[in-house]
Parts: structure tokens; C-alpha cells; sequence
């Protein structure tokens, strides 16, 4: 979101942060976010290499992951994109959309992944997935976990969604309201409540549950299903990174401004879209292409078409936004082809990493206009496109923020950038103290990578 100085709804957490700041008190875990490990310095972190990873992404993708899990009326499937699907279901369930009051019943049969043991103790749990949702079925991803002291959270919804918002189909949505005192959810994201008492996440499992309407054949099919944990130091300032490749990424240019005041039922319209926008720069970057029948709906009289489209199916009607990171991710996978996650880096080392292998990557990050060079704007949270980096190691980024598709491609200094985009604290242009998002980042990557782009994703802790 470009919104200059005002709180999305994400940023909302930063209250909190102010508020225990203003208190002397410690800052809660629900308004953080992770940085990469390091001394917090500013200066280069000679130790980052040997330092064990604070952010741990795991995901079931194999036949053998789909057949390690517990089924109840869901079935593994092999093949090329290996799944799990529908079998015999294991019931049928009411469920009223809170979005449109409607009542329904569902044919519906879960899967439960084998529990998952974090390397490191998490503040903090984001899941993603990629799924096929014909009309007239969904798709409830859960969590529960087990904190360092034994006790379990509950089972948590962390998202319910489709991949579509027609007649047959519900209202993709979060849950809002999720606590039991010790951990919340917010939107997308599990995480603990007060993490200076030391209580942590230490192991979860995933439970999703596949819904379609009775007496049909139709079924959902979910190919990746992970999450990313972690629990890094806050702070204000990160290490920085010394410049390790130069290289630029031919990834198509759009602007969210152009769009202002178009399709306002989908968060005030486009002005807000730049998790949209950037998602569908890279999407179309991997060669994915919306169909005239698909943008049929669009105002013929509007300009690329296509971002009204992945502003309407990102929409996340609980959150009222098309921030939500998952629900971004998951619009991406429907495209043929394409997988993608939600995760943390480390460093700009990884995102060269990555440039070098030709995966582009969508961060989030916020700032005062003075803090990034050359923006011309502040924001509470925005997301743009990482697609290369110049010979001094500056940041050529595609910002959707941007008054025309020309003037997207700009090239931010890479000690500003860096900072901006890993630090979890910041203070505001009030002078309070806020949060920062702590190096998450989209990826979105072919379905089948080469060699050179696994082993660059496996570099950054996605397999």
C-alpha cells in the first residue's frame, strides 16, 4: 500500500508498538516482524554465514509428504504436480458466509500434515499454499502448535479461501477474533503475544480441510502446502551486505496509480493495489496471461486490464484489502505453471542469490519519504518488485507506486533499501515508534525449476 503516512490495516499492529513504548513496556510479538540475524550494527556481519538461519520455511510438495500426512476422506495423488484431493468424503457440514449471510451445505474431507519441529523457536507463523479451486469448492488452512512449555494453541484458521467469488463459491477470507491469550492471528499470521517472556512456538502441524458442493465429483486440489517460521532480534538498523552481482531481470512494468478510484469495492481502489500489481508483474514475467473471456468483467476503457483482475481475486473480504500475503501467493499458483511462497530473507545476499538465478522477488517495506531516495512518498507498507541490481549494488526495483508504467523501473540505494526492508522497528512521521516487516518477501517461481534456480531457492531455505 502507497497510501503516504496512513496506516493499512496491517500497520494497525504498530499501535500496540507505541503503546508499549510509551509504557517502558516490551513490544508485543503481534506487532513485529523478523529481520535477518546479525548484530544490528550497521556494519557488515563477518559471523552471518556461520550464524544458524532465524527463519525456518517448511512445506509438504511429494507424493511421499501428501501419504506422510493423516487423511480423513482426503486421498493423495501422484503425477506430475503431485496433490491432495477429495476421495470419499468424510461428511457434510453447514457453513454461513459472513459476507453474504448465505447458508450452505458442503461435502468436505481434511488432511493433517505430521507435526513440524522449528530449528529455531518462533514468534511468528505465516502459511501459504497452492491449490486448484474449481467453482463450487474451497479450501480452510489451520495451524496448531505447541508452545515451549508443552500446552497447545487451538486449531487457528489461517485463511479460507478460492481461488474464485462466483455464485457457487464463498468469500475468500481471514478470521479475525483468534486468540487464547498467549498467541493471536492477525490476518495471515500466527504469532505470539508478548514474546519477552521467552514463550514460543517450538513445533505446528496443518490441517486443511477441502469443501465442495454435495452430490458433485469437483474437488480442490492442493499442491504445496507450508509455512514460514521465525523469531529474529528487533531492531532499528540491520548489517549491511556487501554487493555481490549485477544484473537486471526483463520483468514487465505497471503502475497502481493509474488505477485510482477504479473498482473501489476492492480497498478504495487502485491506490491500494500494490500487492496486486506487483504480483501480476511477475506472473506475466513468468510468462502467465490472462484470457479476454477472464478480463471480460473490466471497464473496456481501463488500461491494463489485468491488475482490476488480481485486485479482485486477491480481495480478502474480512481484511477488506488485497494485502493479504497468502491469498497473493495463491492467486499466483492458479496461474499455469507457477508455484510460490511466503517467506523471510536474510539479506540482499539473497536476493542476489536469486536475481542471479532470474527469480524476481515482491517485498514489503515501510519508510518516511527522506528514508528511501528517490521514492518521493512515505508509507505505513507497500510491496514492490526486486528485479536486479546495478554494478555499485544498488537496488533496481519496479515500484508500483509509480504515476505511469514508464516510471516504474527505479534504482534505490542499496544502503537505504536494505534497511528499510529487514529492520522491524522504525519510528513514524510523528516520531512514534512502529513496525517494520522485517524482510518478507513473495516468490514466486515455475512449478519445475531448473537446477540453478532449486539450488538458489534451497540457498534462501525454500525446497
Amino acid at each position: 500500500m502507497s497510501r503516504v503516512e496512513q496506516p493499512s490495516r496491517r500497520a494497525l499492529l504498530a499501535a500496540a508498538v507505541a503503546a508499549a513504548a510509551a509504557a517502558g513496556g516490551a513490544i508485543p510479538a503481534a506487532a513485529q516482524a523478523a529481520p535477518a540475524a546479525g548484530t544490528g550494527t550497521g556494519a557488515a556481519d563477518p559471523d552471518r554465514a556461520t550464524a544458524p538461519r532465524a527463519v525456518d520455511y517448511h512445506a509438504w510438495t511429494t507424493f511421499k509428504d501428501w501419504r506422510s500426512g493423516t487423511a480423513k476422506g482426503g486421498r493423495a495423488v501422484a503425477g506430475a504436480r503431485p496433490g491432495v484431493v477429495i476421495g470419499t468424503p468424510a461428511g457434510t457440514t453447514d457453513y454461513t458466509d459472513p459476507h453474504t449471510g448465505t447458508t450452505a451445505a458442503w461435502e468436505y474431507a481434511a488432511w493433517t500434515s505430521p507435526v513440524h519441529r522449528l530449528p529455531v523457536p518462533a514468534t511468528e507463523v505465516i502459511a501459504s499454499w497452492n491449490a486448484h479451486t474449481p467453482a463450487g469448492t474451497w479450501i480452510q488452512v489451520e495451524l496448531e502448535g505447541t508452545y515451549t512449555d508443552g500446552t497447545a494453541t487451538p486449531w487457528y484458521v489461517l485463511g479460507r479461501w478460492t481461488a474464485g467469488d462466483g455464485e457457487q463459491d464463498i468469500r475468500r477470507t481471514s478470521v479475525d477474533d483468534q486468540s487464547d491469550g498467549r498467541s493471536s492471528v492477525w490476518t495471515d499470521t500466527f504469532s505470539i503475544d508478548d514474546a519477552s517472556t521467552g514463550l514460543r512456538l517450538v513445533s505446528y502441524r496443518l490441517r486443511l480441510t477441502l469443501h465442495r458442493r454435495p452430490g458433485t465429483r469437483t474437488t480442490p486440489t492442493v499442491w504445496r502446502l507450508g509455512a514460514m517460521g521465525s523469531d529474529v532480534p528487533d531492531r532499528f538498523t540491520v548489517p549491511a551486505s556487501t554487493p555481490r552481482h549485477a544484473g537486471e531481470l526483463r520483468v514487465p512494468r505497471y503502475s497502481q496509480e493509474i488505477h485510482k478510484g477504479q473498482y473501489p469495492e476492492y480497498d478504495n481502489g487502485g491506490e491500494a493495489w500494490c500487492s496486486p500489481t506487483s504480483s501480476q508483474m511477475i506472473i506475466e514475467y513468468w510468462g502467465g496471461r490472462l484470457t479476454e473471456e477472464q478480463l471480460a468483467w473490466v471497464d473496456p476503457s481501463y488500461a491494463d486490464p489485468q491488475i482490476c483482475h488480481a485486485a479482485r481475486y486477491t480481495y480478502d473480504n474480512q481484511y477488506e484489502g488485497c494485502g493479504n500475503w497468502p491469498f497473493n501467493v495463491a492467486y499466483a499458483a492458479t496461474f499455469k505453471g507457477l508455484q510460490g511462497v511466503v517467506t523471510r530473507l536474510g539479506s540482499l545476499t539473497d536476493l542476489e542469490t536469486l536475481i542471479a538465478a532470474g527469480i524476481p522477488a515482491i517485498t514489503s517495506q515501510s519508510f518516511l519519504a527522506q528514508e528511501l531516495t528517490g521514492a518521493g512518498y512515505g508509507t505505513s507498507g507497500h510491496l514492490m518488485t526486486v528485479i536486479g541490481f546495478t554494478a555499485d549494488g544498488d537496488v533496481i526495483a519496479n515500484d508500483p507506486a509509480s504515476d505511469d508504467n514508464d516510471a516504474v523501473r527505479r534504482v534505490y540505494k542499496r544502503r537505504e533499501w536494505e534497511n528499510i526492508w529487514l529492520r522491524t522497528k522504525r519510528y513514524n512521521a510523528s516520531g512514534k515508534v512502529v513496525s517494520g516487516t522485517g524482510g518478507v518477501c513473495y516468490l514466486y517461481f515455475p512449478a519445475h525449476p531448473s537446477p540453478r534456480q532449486r539450488t538458489a531457492l534451497a540457498a534462501v531455505g525454500v525446497r
